[in-house]
């Protein structure tokens, strides 16, 4: 494996810095802390980077609030200094870990997201069944408290497997190292920061790796901490359980949910990303349509219903249109 070899000093340049900040702003420009170090930009970036040259740099608290995503979640926040930070690591290591990754892996990556995942999904059902003709089962599933349970020890060993510069090894460690789990010392990743998208991803492809090369599984889709398997023997995919639930727990240390964990046939539909798949068709998943029916009647505006069409263009939805324009239709 080609290793990192960007130099530290390389990459915590005033010039790089700008760079991440441009990034950064995208869509923050209006908010408060965001215009404060905006204020004194030129001295925040030359403090940030003269912090970074001497290795005096210290990682700052997190804002905690929750979200509704749709079920709820604990955001972690970071200063404006430390998110500059987060991207600046990403900026410059981003593509190098990217060319890493298989190519079934589609959370938080250029080119990829939920619906290429799902047409994923769909083309190895149509491989695997012979266009409908064979019964397809499908295994899906979950990790249990996923973020919160990334053993930091584990990420900077694996980071170190990639990366030969101590300096910039330092550096990831002290963003690894500024957050954990409540209870859980050296443990969990803050959702928020741009930089657990990639160390995440960093973690699993460990388990992609296993799944491709070790078992040579060739029909695998995942999306974040939610992966599926596609076999026409039922018996295989209840004998590979075992083997991916030995491999999470005594290399990474995560857990399967008991509860996110389905053996089922295409034809019965499989939960998926939001959509329930079937055989050549998708519909919403039953709790998402409810919640976009909710929402509509409380907000009939032009781009919340712009929004909610646009999604349910990539399913079969005739019948929740149909719903939603009657909501919309005026008395």
């Amino acid at each position: 494996m080609k290793k990192f070899i960007k130099k530290y000093e390389e990459i915590v340049t005033a010039e790089n810095l700008l760079l991440a900040w441009e990034d950064f702003l995208k869509g923050k420009r209006k908010r408060f802390d965001v215009i404060i170090f905006q204020g004194n930009l030129f001295d925040n970036i030359i403090g940030l980077q003269r912090d970074l040259i001497n290795k005096t740099y210290r990682h700052g608290g997190y804002q905690a609030f929750n979200i509704s995503d749709p079920k709820p979640r604990n955001i972690h926040k970071a200063t404006v200094c430390d998110r500059l930070l987060h991207h600046l690591l990403y900026r410059e290591t981003c593509k190098y870990f990217d060319s890493h990754f298989i190519y079934d892996s589609y959370s938080c990556r250029l080119s990829k997201g939920k619906h290429r995942a799902i047409r994923c999904f769909n083309k190895f059902a149509r491989s695997v069944s012979k266009n409908n003709k064979a019964t397809v089962w499908v295994l899906k599933c979950d990790i249990r408290k996923f973020f919160a349970s990334i053993d930091h020890k584990i990420l900077k060993n694996i980071l170190s497997g990639y990366i030969e510069d101590e300096k910039l090894l330092w550096l990831f460690g002290k963003v690894i190292d500024s957050f954990h789990t409540p209870g859980r010392e050296g443990t969990g990743l803050p959702l928020g920061n741009l930089t657990s998208q990639l160390l995440v991803n960093i973690y699993m492809n460990e388990f992609d790796q296993f799944v491709k090369r070790t078992l040579k599984i060739k029909f695998y889709v995942r999306y974040a901490d939610d992966f599926l398997f596609i076999n026409r023997d039922k018996e295989y995919l209840i004998k590979l359980l075992p083997e991916l639930e030995k491999f999470l727990e005594e290399k990474l240390k995560l857990a399967m949910h008991p509860k996110k964990v389905f053996l089922k046939t295409l034809n019965s539909g499989v939960d998926f990303l939001g959509w329930v798949q079937f055989h050549g068709y998708r519909v919403l998943r039953t709790t998402t349509k409810n919640r976009m029916l909710k929402k509509i009647k409380i907000n009939k505006s032009q781009p919340t219903l712009v929004a909610y069409l646009a999604l349910l263009k990539h399913g079969n939805s005739y019948k929740i249109k149909n719903k939603i324009n009657s909501i919309n239709k005026p008395l």
